[in-house]
């Protein structure tokens, strides 16, 4: 079994190629259809996703996942100056979000969401390989949620309009730039920016350690499986293994899981490519509140309908899937998470793993799927396009979402311990 789908990971890759070359409308949407496979083949190898910054703490006392996701960060803006430093910020698709009464809302609608369903935006679609029955659940409630969510994201102004606002972020959708407030640094802002950054960052692993060894002198810390496997890889070589035909060349090349870091750095490499060929960030909500109109089209509801209700133009339910570039880019992902699976053998063992659900758990996912799907519209984004890309296109508004995303996180995961 093994071999068979090692060679059908093979196989699969050669497709993605060959089709997404010649199917695909332009060379943008072969080049996200790429991106997409790559962002999730890193996702699943390295074991690692946004939700599991607050649930896999709460849970198991582990907060390596969280201090990861700051280092990739941290690493992300200081590779973006590149982008930005000497250039106009403007002529980037930088998502500097409003800071107002929809981001904290939002963030905790989504925080709670993800305790429930124990995925985010991104990470549902790696788990509709892994977690079928709790992915897809998931997936039609969040649709819906973003769907309903439309017409206040696109009409309310306590959804649009920032509290506060900086030059550049005037020039978008309001909010704050944070080199805007270091202009006198002597390199455009970007010094202080970057120092900021690191301060939040390093604010957040000081409280994260804390939990943490709190955790273990009241020994409640469980650790996380999948972390202690990481951390027992080794990461030397010896003169055998240059035998690239032999089965241990083989499984370090494709079978052994990534550790953390090692996803974090090709995450934020992606990103920064991502961001130099688009000159826009990594998003992957908004496609699915698309999904869910477009399923009600199959019942008779027109395009112009439920662009009426969404409040916005009906080119998006009209637009053909495979043109759209974030439903292209959203599909990569469960394509990256397939190869990495079959390439590794272990796509069957680990599709089966989760294919049991009591209808309780349905109820759970739904509502999880639902406050994340929704709290996207208030928060004008989910876990990428709401706290990575913002905080690496340094908006303020990324850092204040990650704070009430954890108290959302954590109010979600105490009602989910009583619940279940």
């Amino acid at each position: 079994m093994k071999k068979g789908e090692r060679i059908l990971g093979f196989i699969v890759i050669l497709a993605v190629i060959f089709l997404g070359k010649t199917s695909l409308k332009t060379d943008v949407l072969f080049f996200r259809l790429l991106i997409g496979c790559g962002l999730g083949y890193a996702l699943t190898r390295a074991y690692m996703g946004f939700a599991g910054s607050v649930n896999r703490a709460y849970k198991t006392g582990s907060t390596k996942l969280m201090r990861t996701l700051m280092f990739m960060f941290f690493i992300t803006c200081l590779i973006s100056i590149a982008f930005f430093f000497k250039q106009d910020p403007t002529t980037y698709g930088l998502w500097i979000n409003p800071i107002n009464l929809g981001l904290i809302v939002g963030a905790i609608m989504f925080g709670f969401g993800m305790s429930f369903s124990s995925c985010c935006a991104s990470g549902v679609l790696t788990d509709l390989i892994t977690g079928l029955p709790r992915a897809l659940t998931t997936l039609i409630f969040f649709g819906m949620g973003v769907f309903l969510g439309f017409p206040v994201q696109n009409t309310a102004q306590w959804v649009k309009k920032s509290w506060i606002t900086s030059p550049v972020g005037e020039k978008f959708t309001g909010g704050v730039f944070l080199p805007d407030l270091f202009k006198w640094d002597g390199v455009e802002g970007y010094l202080g920016a970057i120092l900021l950054t690191a301060l939040f960052c390093g604010i957040v692993v000081f409280f994260a350690y804390r939990y943490e060894n709190s955790r273990l002198k009241n020994k409640t810390f469980k650790g996380h499986d999948m972390e202690k496997v990481q951390d027992q890889i080794a990461v030397t070589l010896d003169d055998n293994d240059y035998n690239l035909l032999s089965d241990k060349a083989y499984d370090r090349l494709f079978v052994k899981p990534w550790t953390m870091k090692q996803g974090a750095i090709v995450i934020a490499i992606l990103f920064t490519i991502l961001m130099g060929v688009t000159k826009a960030g990594w998003g992957a909500s908004t496609p699915y509140g698309i999904w869910f109109g477009k399923f009600l089209m199959i019942f008779g509801v027109s395009a112009d309908s439920l662009a009426a209700f969404a409040k916005m133009k009906p080119d998006a339910y009209l637009q053909p899937f495979f043109q759209n570039a974030v439903s292209v880019q959203n599909f990569g992902i469960m394509v990256g998470t397939c190869i990495y699976l079959l390439t590794a053998g272990i796509f069957k063992k680990t599709f089966m793993s989760e294919m049991h659900i009591t209808f309780k758990e349905i109820l759970l996912y739904a509502l999880g799927g639902i406050c994340m799907g929704f709290g996207t519209r208030l928060a004008n984004g989910c876990n990428v396009g709401a706290l990575y890309t913002p905080i690496a296109n340094f908006s303020l508004s990324g850092w204040i979402f990650l704070a009430f995303m954890v108290v959302g996180g954590i109010a979600g995961n105490k009602l989910a311990k009583k619940l279940v």
